[in-house]
């Protein structure tokens, strides 16, 4: 399967560099149920009513760091430092870019006073490791103090105080992740109480959302890519839920390609309950990666915004929906002049119960 069939053309001027204002007047293109193919043109404050009472809405619950921050090598060199993964309370698995890589033992003079040091390194990332002192105790209050808001490579300019609201979901909870969940960014407060009051329940995954989100797959065979590592949790409480919803003839809609793949992780590790429709509690790494031909398992319905091309992403929405489908929906979109991408506006797709029992359920992830 190549990577090269999941390629599209997008005018520059439709990345949007700033959310919608206010959040509800985003752009909603909402795809049919298959095997109809219409496209509906609405906006998200419309999402409420695509929903049913008795449905499950999945939102992922993890929190942005402000992951990017500058420093210098004790010998004098500048430094860039991204957060991928937080360890403990003093060391995170981390990309840095240098002049020249750094090698284990190197020390970093950060701004914010805090000192790092190289102590590891595997592949791209760079274990370091906090020195705690009076003002710094901890990476977390050192990044908060003195971190950016780690904005995607598409949008072309510094974070600014507003990106601290705008790149966060107003559910955020848990600290871990270096980028949103974009689909999720569309939700208000007015809007969640509206899906509550029309009989529609929600339950949290998290999954802390890795750099590698935005990572090219560079081979020309996506049977060949290798899926970067993220962290999630489907705690009891969800997967209880995930249950009732089942029991009531509801559906399950995740909120987020993060959401869909958190809840379909936990389905491949507990195959004799996905076999019913359901996932057991499940905590770990997941490399999940969903492309055409991949089971769905759990998800009925995803609201997702729009993912850049040859992007594992782009691939996952085909694994929805189709492939020559997708693509025409993005056309739609380009055509009618949809904004892209983290900020951008959003699409949201039914998904074919069939395809959780028509293909087996196995512990591979893809």
């Amino acid at each position: 399967m190549l990577t090269q069939l999941f390629d599209y053309t997008l005018p520059p001027e439709q990345i949007a560099h700033r959310p919608a204002e206010p959040r509800e007047s985003a752009r909603l293109l909402v795809l049919a149920a298959a095997p109809r193919t219409e496209l509906h043109d609405r906006q998200i404050a419309d999402f409420p009513a695509l929903l049913q009472a008795g449905d499950l809405l999945i939102l992922n619950d993890t929190r942005v760091i402000p992951a990017r921050v500058f420093g210098h090598k004790a010998s004098g060199g500048k430094v860039e430092v991204l957060v991928e993964r937080l360890i403990n309370a003093q060391s995170a698995w981390c990309h840095v870019r240098a002049s020249k890589s750094p090698p284990v033992g190197t020390v970093l003079i950060m701004d914010g006073s805090a000192e790092l040091t190289m102590t590891a390194r595997a592949d791209a990332l760079f274990l370091l490791t906090l020195t705690p002192n009076a003002d710094t105790p901890d990476l977390l209050t050192w990044l908060n103090r003195a971190g950016h808001m780690p904005l995607p490579p598409y949008i072309e300019r510094a974070d600014d105080a507003q990106d601290r609201a705008d790149y966060q979901t107003v559910f955020a909870r848990h600290d871990g992740a270096v980028a949103a969940p974009t689909a999720s960014l569309h939700l208000t407060h007015a809007l969640l109480a509206e899906i509550a009051e029309r009989g529609v329940e929600t339950a949290f995954v998290t999954l802390h959302v890795g750099a590698g989100t935005f990572q090219p797959v560079r081979v020309d065979n996506i049977l060949s890519h290798i899926m970067h590592s993220e962290w999630l949790d489907v705690p009891e409480a969800t997967a209880q839920a995930i249950t009732h919803a089942r029991a009531r003839g509801g559906r399950v809609i995740c909120v987020g390609t993060t959401a869909l793949r958190a809840i379909e992780s936990a389905a491949r590790a507990h195959p004799a309950a996905a076999a019913r429709r359901e996932v057991l509690a499940h905590q770990g790494d997941t490399r999940l990666f969903l492309y055409p031909g991949q089971p769905v398992h759990i998800a009925d319905g995803l609201l997702t915004n729009f993912h850049l091309p040859q992007s594992t992403l782009l691939m996952l929405v085909s694994a929805l929906a189709g492939r020559e489908r997708i693509l025409a929906a993005y056309a739609h979109a380009i055509q009618q002049g949809y904004r892209f991408f983290s900020y951008g506006d959003a699409m949201f797709i039914p998904i074919t119960p069939t395809q959780a029992t028509q293909h087996p359920v196995t512990g591979a992830e893809g």
